[in-house]
């Protein structure tokens, strides 16, 4: 990911979150931070080039656990948007 592109889009700064912060905000340990039912709901920003697979894989709550979706589905669920975000 371009920090810089993915500011632009949320038009703020990123800043990287420790492992206090993950687990405090979306329930979740490092390493198995599933993309839905965080405690606070994130900004989601999905790479546009996630729209060219057919199939994606995401952690499932568990460092030992994930789940399969279409990145259609990824981004309804999450209320995510494709953006320009790759180097």
């Amino acid at each position: 990911m371009d920090e810089q592109k993915a500011a632009a889009v949320i038009d703020n700064v990123l800043y990287r979150a420790d492992a206090d912060f993950v687990k405090s905000n979306s329930g979740f340990s490092i390493g198995g931070v599933a993309p839905i039912g965080h405690r606070v709901l994130p900004i989601v920003i999905l790479d546009h080039h996630l729209e060219d697979l057919g199939t994606i894989w995401a952690a499932a709550g568990t460092p030992n656990a994930v789940f399969c979706l279409t990145p259609k589905q990824l981004a309804g669920l999450t209320h995510g948007t494709f953006e320009d975000i790759s180097e």
